[in-house]
């Protein structure tokens, strides 16, 4: 399925995913170490980008902190923008306030200004990219971030946000067509088989 969001909404939710089932009826966190989170920015290069000295980047432990401070400000506005439907249950329980959430994002994208700046490639059409202006070297990855989120939670994609709610899924998903219930088949699967056994079963 191809998707027609915008990278910079595409990293909002993959911040969001870096919470997921563990595949033995647990939560795996992707971000548990600083190698975790050097591994995920890795995987990304334009967040790399981002960050001093991309080529040499290896996370520490207040990378690690700063990065899961401003998940756990995502999810739970996340949690306020699938309203009124259910949260995901991976922290259902645990969210952090909104006015809390809202303050951590904002505080950590004005840690680095940013300017706009003209790319025009050579076989596409010209895009305008927030680069940064100034702030210090640590600042830049969670500034990126913030403002990832940011743009998801203000863009066109947070009113089709979901939480998928397929046995032993705590995914968020854009919900990409009228009758998509789940944020992948497998799921979608899982959730009927669940239907199947619960109509079933003996009293």
């Amino acid at each position: 399925m191809t998707s027609s969001r915008e990278p910079g909404s595409r990293l909002a939710l993959d911040l969001a995913l870096t919470i997921r089932h563990d595949g033995r009826g647990g939560v795996a966190d992707d971000l548990d170490s600083p190698a975790g989170l050097t591994r995920w920015v890795r995987e990304r290069p334009a967040l790399l980008a981002r960050v001093p000295a991309p080529g040499l980047w290896t996370a520490d432990g207040a990378d690690l902190a700063a990065v899961r401070s401003l998940r756990a400000a995502a999810r739970a506005l996340f949690a306020r923008a699938v309203r009124p439907g259910e949260p995901s249950p991976a922290d259902a329980a645990r969210l952090i306030p909104v006015e809390a959430a809202l303050g951590r994002l904002n505080e950590a994208a004005a840690a680095v200004p940013a300017a706009p700046r003209l790319d025009w490639p050579r076989d596409g059409e010209p895009v305008v990219r927030d680069h940064p202006a100034g702030g210090s070297a640590a600042d830049a990855l969670p500034a990126a971030l913030a403002r990832a989120v940011i743009g998801f939670l203000t863009g066109p994609d947070r009113a089709a946000l979901r939480a998928c709610h397929a046995p032993r899924c705590v995914r968020y998903f854009v919900k990409e067509h009228p009758r998509q219930e789940w944020c992948k088949p497998s799921c979608g699967n899982r959730a009927r088989v669940a239907r199947h056994h619960e109509r079933h079963r003996t009293p």
